[in-house]
């Protein structure tokens, strides 16, 4: 007979593969949602594919505003937003090391900084940094998203949810904020809040295909594979939304049967 702790354990391992076949398809996708500009100001706005014409033009357009002037605050944010969505992230921290230091009190540009440091593992230093920005008396939503975002990413979700929450007092109905909260729970397991998160943070105005995309992702994973295609037809080719459903179906049957 199975114990509670191994069915525990085997949920846990089924989770863990479940999600690095989204990452998969994340990857064919082009539907992650970008730590570098989730609840952050972001000039290159929207989704692009690494790579893409888009990103290419992106990069092109916001490295020439920065070398016209590199001090120039959205030329910054605009630049190293357009770097990270093309998956140039050291480049990126490059660009807002510099602006923290042309900019020493600016919690936007603190805040993507320490997105950038928590993306390529460089936690402590991320939390540093977002913390020395902020403001206890006057605290900034971005800034207490980008801190939430570090404890997810390090399994601490507790602690980021309790974050985002605060920060969706300051900022209610945020989309960017419930997407992170979503993605918050289904990072551990909780799919039903997940998608009700989800859900409404893709019916609020400024929401964007990422958070969509994620959307589909978590109702695939519930198996609700119909529905997970029509959102994702909303975003994507109509043939490959199929086929990227297909893929993640496919894989969770694998797993179950394994």
């Amino acid at each position: 007979m199975q114990s509670p702790r191994t069915g525990s354990v085997r949920r846990r391992t089924r989770l863990a593969t479940t999600l690095l076949a989204m990452s998969a398809l994340v990857v064919v996708t082009g539907c992650a949602s970008n730590r570098a500009n989730t609840g952050t100001h972001s000039p290159a706005s929207g989704y692009t594919s690494p790579g893409s014409s888009q990103a290419l033009a992106q990069v092109s357009k916001w490295s020439k505003a920065y070398e016209r002037d590199r001090k120039d605050r959205s030329a910054i944010l605009g630049y190293s937003s357009a770097l990270s969505q093309n998956g140039q992230i050291p480049q990126a921290m490059a660009v807002l090391r510099s602006g923290v230091i042309a900019h020493p009190k600016d919690r936007e540009i603190s805040s993507a900084y320490g997105k950038v440091l928590a993306m390529n593992g460089r936690f402590d230093e991320a939390l540093n940094v977002i913390r020395g920005a902020q403001r206890p008396d006057t605290p900034d939503w971005r800034l207490m998203s980008a801190e939430a975002a570090i404890y997810d990413q390090t399994g601490n979700h507790d602690k980021a949810r309790s974050l985002y929450k605060q920060a969706l007092i300051i900022a209610p109905n945020d989309p960017s904020l419930l997407n992170n909260l979503g993605l918050s729970y289904l990072l551990s397991n909780d799919l039903p809040d997940a998608e009700y998160t989800l859900r409404k943070a893709a019916t609020l105005p400024g929401a964007d295909s990422r958070v969509r995309q994620n959307l589909a992702l978590v109702l695939g994973i519930q198996g609700k594979f119909d529905e997970a295609i029509q959102v994702a037809q909303s975003e994507i080719d109509p043939q490959q939304a199929q086929a990227n459903i297909a893929y993640l179906r496919t894989m969770m049957q694998k797993r179950q049967q394994g």
